[in-house]
C-alpha cells in the first residue's frame, strides 16, 4: 500500500483550488467529474502527495460512514481484492470492493471509526 493523496471535504471546490493553487504555489494534478460535481486534486509539482478536494454535497449519501469533518487518508494498491482480502484477514474492518463514484474501491476502519479509502 502506498499512500496516495489526502481527500480534503470542502464547501466550495474552486474557491480552495484557487486558494493551494495562486496563494500557496501548488498545481493542479488532476480533475475529473463525478456525479455531476468537479473534483480537483491539487499538490506540489516536485512531489507525488496531493489533496483531493472532494465537494462536501457530494458526500451527502455517505455509504461509509466517513466523518466529513476531517481528512480522509486514500491509499494506492496494485491488485485491489488481494489488498482487501489481507485486511480482511488480519481483522480489518472494511467494506466491500465496489464502484464509488466512478471509481472501484472499498474503505476499512482504524479502532475509533476513522475510515480509509483504498483505490486501484
Amino acid at each position: 500500500m502506498k499512500v496516495g493523496y489526502v481527500v480534503l471535504y470542502v464547501d466550495d471546490a474552486e474557491a480552495c483550488r484557487r486558494f493551494w493553487v495562486e496563494q500557496v504555489g501548488m498545481v493542479e494534478k488532476r480533475r475529473q467529474e463525478a456525479a455531476g460535481f468537479t473534483i480537483a486534486q491539487v499538490g506540489f509539482a516536485d512531489q507525488p502527495f496531493a489533496f483531493e478536494l472532494v465537494p462536501r454535497e457530494m458526500m451527502k449519501e455517505n455509504p461509509d460512514g466517513l466523518d466529513l469533518a476531517t481528512p480522509s487518508i486514500a491509499f494506492h494498491v496494485d491488485d485491489l481484492e488481494a489488498a482487501h482480502a489481507a485486511l480482511l484477514a488480519r481483522g480489518v474492518q472494511a467494506s466491500d470492493v465496489g464502484e464509488h463514484h466512478g471509481m472501484r474501491s472499498f474503505a476499512f476502519a482504524d479502532p475509533e471509526g476513522r475510515w480509509f479509502a483504498v483505490t486501484r
